[in-house]
């Protein structure tokens, strides 16, 4: 009987934070799948889990996911974990969880910590539509064309960035975007933990120099709506004002009714209905 894929999401700074029901999975499993191992050890170690580990990352995820599946078939329960935070979401393990799919494995989420989530949280911007655009390209032209693509988003934008690429990062979106706010959360749950809540063109003058540092997440304002206002010609305001008459509104208020939806003056519409 094949066995079970756990995807388990592990802290992001504060151990606390780590589920009892994720310290539960990794004492069942029958291995582990992590980013880094030594990073997972000391997981384990803090937890009292002593499990077998297979290492899982970018450059070996192909021929490390056909030999996990390959012992999860053969009835093996296997969890995958990344250095902090949920597996799949730019960390190893959308690739593994795909070839699951695609083999018929059962895959189990356990809930864990996200930065995605957690800066949009405290971020003080929108938080009802967003879109997760992860980390930009290194390749100035990819990286551009990326930005042109969400010049006319309306949904707040997070990002992933490095420290020592926010400089570049910051000077780029307000190039592309121009002077929206931005909040800069970094170091989330960790001891240093900050919440920036500023616009491009500040962030731009005061943190444009690289003295940030730490793991950071950027929470971008999305494009302001275009509301288009339906526009109503004189003779349709007053059409209107008869229908409200025919209704049973008085001349007076059903003038006033429809220049509100229309726009014109009600004194306008008045006089031509009288």
């Amino acid at each position: 009987m094949s066995g079970v894929l756990y995807v388990v999401g592990t802290p992001i700074g504060n151990l606390g934070d780590f589920s009892p029901r994720a310290v539960e999975v990794l004492g069942e499993v029958d291995f582990i799948a992590a980013e880094d191992t030594r990073v997972t050890l000391k997981l384990l170690n803090h937890f009292n889990i002593k499990k077998p580990m297979i290492s899982y990352f970018e450059h070996n995820k192909r021929e490390r996911g056909d030999i996990i599946c390959s012992r999860i078939e053969s009835g093996e329960n296997c969890a995958i974990v990344t250095d902090a935070g949920m597996p799949c979401i730019s960390d190893p393990g959308e690739e593994l969880v795909k070839q699951c799919a695609e083999r018929g494995i059962k895959t189990v989420v356990v809930p864990g910590p996200s930065a995605v989530i957690s800066a949009l949280a405290v971020s003080g911007l929108a938080t009802g539509r967003f879109t997760f655009e992860g980390f930009l390209s290194t390749n100035k032209k990819s990286r551009l064309d990326h930005l042109e693509q969400l010049k006319s988003e309306n949904r707040t934008m997070i990002f992933y960035e490095a420290p020592h690429k926010l400089s570049a990062t910051l000077n780029d979106l307000y190039k592309a975007f121009g002077d929206r706010r931005i909040s800069i959360v970094r170091e989330i749950t960790k001891i240093h933990e900050e919440v920036i809540r500023t616009d491009l063109r500040k962030a731009v003058e005061e943190y444009g120099d690289g003295s940030l540092k730490g793991e950071i997440v950027l929470v971008l304002e999305g494009a302001a709506e275009d509301i288009e206002k339906e526009e109503f010609t004189i003779d349709e305001a007053v059409a209107l004002a008869k229908r409200f008459i025919d209704e049973g509104g008085s001349t007076s208020e059903s003038a006033k009714q429809a220049a509100k939806i229309t726009g014109f003056k009600k004194n306008e519409i008045y006089k031509l209905l009288t």
